[in-house]
């Protein structure tokens, strides 16, 4: 008589609000079949306040958090921390599969940590790729070092999948699955919301419209930093009709760039990071958005809002494909220019606008339980 089929113990590793939501679907569709998989999350706290509320709000309690955090890490003191942590985990609770998503310093860990315990590595949202290695810093190379110890390539799009080929990945371990991210903003973008924050209230309900900025890579440090505020300084003074709300990234570096110049202006409003909720009602509500987010790029076309992208290259280029984004680095001149243009230009607006978001159906997760079903033991 054959032996039953034994579950498949999968730990399921992510460190910041992005990894969060990207990882949720998936750890909610794994989690459904119960006959199949026994799941562990483990969560690193890279981030700490924007990586808890995104838990609340898929309703999803770590069974370890490593809690890493601690002001002014080091890049190096959050790959040793975490890859600490890590290794006790696997040491204590073995593992059949781990998975972990994107570019994080966690998701490099969680592939390394993975590798040292001989657990095969499943990386969600596999083969972005920039071709510079320092841009973006330190997610490209991230990226990189957690492609060459995966065993299941889980690329959002056929691009991606094209560039792990051109790597010399074996084609049988590449599944184009579309983007998680669709999976959580999907579910999301239907819950009804009501700001708290009364000046995000008069915002979103006022008949003005709204240009939604986010700005934080560590690329964009600096000079490149105060490029963008002083371009939105000069959009804010140009569009009186129009609010520009910038979300501040919780880093010092960020926040003391851009309030000497932006603080004080009347239609511009500096607010703290919004939660997940929120800020995916900011971006259904906004008529334009500037970032340098990865995540947002991939978000926003589904709300057919116009992004325009603060970097010299992306690894999701297939938005700008597809037409939903335009890469325009962070010349003061050029972000003037360009958003000017999709303000008073309404066709140049609709083009962008009617666009077909290229990053999936919001079916991801499911797709990624059902290839690991394939291996159960």
């Amino acid at each position: 008589m054959d032996s039953p089929t034994r579950k498949l113990r999968v730990l399921c590793v992510f460190g910041t609000r992005p990894d969060a939501v990207k990882m949720a679907p998936v750890v909610l569709e794994l989690k459904r079949h119960t006959e199949d998989f026994d799941v562990r999350v483990v969560v690193t706290g890279q981030h700490r306040e924007q990586l808890d509320q995104v838990l609340r709000v898929f309703n999803i309690v770590p069974d370890h958090d490593l809690a890493i955090m601690q002001h002014g890490q080091s890049l190096a003191q959050i790959t040793t921390r975490a890859l600490e942590g890590l290794d006790a985990d696997l040491q204590a609770h073995p593992a059949d599969i781990c998975l972990a998503q994107g570019d994080t310093t966690t998701t490099f860990v969680a592939a390394l940590a993975a590798f040292y315990h001989k657990v095969p590595f499943g990386h969600v949202e596999a083969g972005l790729r920039t071709g510079n290695m320092y841009d973006p810093f330190p997610e490209e190379m991230n990226r990189r070092l957690a492609g060459v110890m995966t065993t299941w390539h889980f690329a959002p799009t056929e691009p991606a999948k094209q560039n792990l080929l051109a790597e010399g990945i074996n084609a049988d371990t590449i599944y184009v699955t579309g983007n998680t991210s669709i999976d959580a903003l999907r579910s999301v973008s239907a819950l009804s919301y009501t700001f708290e924050d009364p000046e995000l209230h008069e915002i979103v309900e006022s008949n003005r419209r709204l240009i939604l900025v986010t700005a934080h890579r560590r690329e964009n440090w600096g000079e490149p930093m105060s490029n963008i505020a002083t371009a939105l300084a000069k959009l804010a003074a140009d569009f009186a009709d129009c609010n520009i709300v910038v979300a501040m990234h919780r880093n010092p570096v960020v926040r003391e760039t851009l309030r000497p110049i932006l603080g004080a202006i009347d239609n511009v409003h500096l607010i703290e990071p919004p939660d997940y909720v929120p800020f995916v009602k900011l971006m259904q509500r906004a008529n334009l958005i500037l970032t340098d987010s990865g995540g947002v790029q991939e978000e926003a076309p589904s709300f057919g809002v116009p992004i325009l992208v603060l970097r010299r290259t992306t690894e999701r280029p297939e938005g700008v494909s597809a037409g939903t984004a335009k890469l325009i680095g962070t010349d003061y001149q050029v972000i003037v220019d360009e958003a000017t243009r999709l303000l008073t230009d309404p066709d140049a607006r609709a083009s962008m606008a009617r666009s077909v978001n290229p990053y999936g159906d919001g079916c991801a997760a499911e797709q990624i339980a059902a290839v690991l079903k394939q291996h159960s033991i």
